[in-house]
């Protein structure tokens, strides 16, 4: 799964009014924001995008209707982007829910 630049600010915008999808579609700008500064940009590093295809699915999921999305799923969700994070010494902000 990837989500390319559009993809993440769509998750954004379409999140508004939901505490929990905002706070995981503004993460995961967050880390796209964080890793296009810190390299040649998302869509050119796998290693980012393999530590967020989890929440990326569960942003996917709410674009295709299903608003079942948990804080303890979206939690989950962020496990492998802290560790991509401190294997690389890398922060950016996680938006917590």
């Amino acid at each position: 799964m990837f989500m390319n630049d559009y993809d993440v600010d769509d998750a954004v915008e379409r999140a508004q009014g939901d505490t929990v999808q905002l706070a995981a579609a503004q993460t995961l700008a967050n880390l796209r924001d964080t890793v296009n500064a810190n390299s040649d940009g998302w869509a050119y590093w796998s290693s980012p995008q393999r530590a967020a295809t989890r929440l990326m699915g569960v942003l996917e999921r709410c674009r295709r209707g299903d608003i079942t999305v948990s804080r303890a799923e979206v939690r989950k969700a962020y496990t492998p982007i802290r560790s991509f994070l401190t294997r690389h010494g890398l922060h950016c902000e996680i938006v917590e829910v």
